[in-house]
């Protein structure tokens, strides 16, 4: 018996295989495709939204369709969806009154615009038309680089969609300026003999794309849920005291990491009951400068002497209110160190040596230099021009 051959498609989240007899199987994969919807209202109805569901497509491109037809369908049904041009195959993933959340979410007004069809359930010669549209991707993207790169374009295809019934491809690409491909679209056609339509996306939107892991060992926020890309600057990463190396701060995309915006809200919160220390503090036994600050413990770190952070002494929020009140009054407390017990749980660790950008790169050795060799009787023998003396 021959065994069947499973193909796993996460940028669709199907799997593909071949029975026995030939006929073609696809099957819904919730969990291995990128942005996966998780129906958190099953079981609940709402005449209103009966019939309308969201299908997906390639990566991260969804649609509304309305079920005109009343047909019985559920989540993880192949359709086959109305389209500009022709007909498309999709995987409907919600229905029922999420869909609504979904559509306000993405700002989706039903009464302006309008609900495309499902025509009916995907039949056998529909998922082979399918498969045969998803099987040109990969070399129309690779044949499409090399057209873009001969007509001299600044910019990078991404990636390839071939509808449904492979009679359109959208092509995705990445452009720092505005590109005139009125040329290259006329290339593509006669070259792919399809309808072209072409999608600018960013640098994020190519990672969401693609997938991969970060260096958390999770998938890529940005192929998992994110949608919406808020714009990340480094005072996110300031605030949150962290090392400005760009090897740390950026993701696979070049920019600066999504999740440096995850935790902005907690620090900003932290640093507004964070007294503000412009000046030392005044004691009897001299100045104490402000070394460090841990925002979310509450701790402050000073030393007597300036830019010296080897010998520092922590001190809670509270101790630092009240010491900077004392000082106001023209008040000096004794001194800020504390008991040896204290100081030595000192649990300080200082960032320096992590800015380098170039520690994880291999140092070149010093190449040792070669000594002159010695003359010896036996190289003098060699040498026409000298003979060897006499003894």
């Amino acid at each position: 018996m021959e065994e069947k051959s499973t193909t796993y498609d996460c940028s669709r989240g199907c799997i593909t295989e071949r029975a026995e007899n030939g006929e073609l199987i696809c099957n819904y994969s919730r969990g291995c495709c990128k942005l996966a919807d998780f129906d958190w209202l099953e079981g609940i109805s709402d005449p209103k939204f009966n019939n309308i569901y969201e299908v997906r497509f390639k990566n991260t491109r969804k649609g509304f369709y309305e079920n005109t037809s009343h047909l019985l369908l559920k989540a993880g049904d192949l359709v086959v969806v109305e389209a500009a041009t022709g007909h498309d195959v999709g995987i409907i993933t919600l229905s029922g009154p999420v869909v609504s959340r979904q559509m306000a979410r993405n700002h989706f007004d039903m009464e302006t615009k309008e609900l495309k069809k499902i025509y009916r359930k995907a039949r056998q010669l529909d998922l082979e038309k399918w498969q045969e549209a998803i099987a040109r991707e990969n070399s129309t993207m690779i044949r499409a680089r090399q057209i873009a790169a001969d007509l001299g374009l600044d910019m990078k295809i991404g990636d390839v969609e071939f509808q449904g019934d492979g009679t359109k491809a959208i092509f995705y690409y990445i452009a720092d300026e505005r590109v005139d491909f009125r040329q290259l679209i006329k290339v593509f056609a006669e070259e792919f003999r399809i309808r072209i339509e072409m999608k600018q996306i960013g640098a994020r939107q190519e990672a969401g794309l693609i997938g991969g892991l970060g260096v958390c060992g999770r998938a890529l926020c940005c192929a998992k849920f994110i949608t919406n890309f808020q714009s990340i600057s480094t005072q996110a990463a300031r605030c949150q005291d962290l090392s400005l190396n760009p090897q740390k701060l950026a993701g696979q995309c070049g920019k600066l990491k999504c999740c440096i915006n995850y935790e902005v809200p907690v620090y900003l919160d932290a640093q507004s009951r964070i007294p503000q220390v412009n000046a030392p503090l005044e004691f009897m036994d001299g100045q104490a400068w402000l070394v460090k600050v841990d925002v979310l413990k509450g701790i402050m770190w000073f030393s007597y002497e300036q830019g010296n952070a080897s010998k520092v002494t922590p001190l809670t929020v509270e101790e630092v209110r009240r010491i900077k009140a004392a000082n106001q009054k023209g008040n000096k407390p004794a001194t800020m160190l504390k008991d040896q017990d204290d100081s030595e749980s000192i649990d300080f660790v200082s960032s320096i040596g992590d800015d380098s950008i170039d520690r994880f790169d291999k140092k070149k050795k010093k190449k040792k230099k070669k000594r002159p060799a010695r003359n010896t009787g036996d190289k003098e023998k060699t040498n026409g021009n000298k003979k060897p003396e006499r003894k």
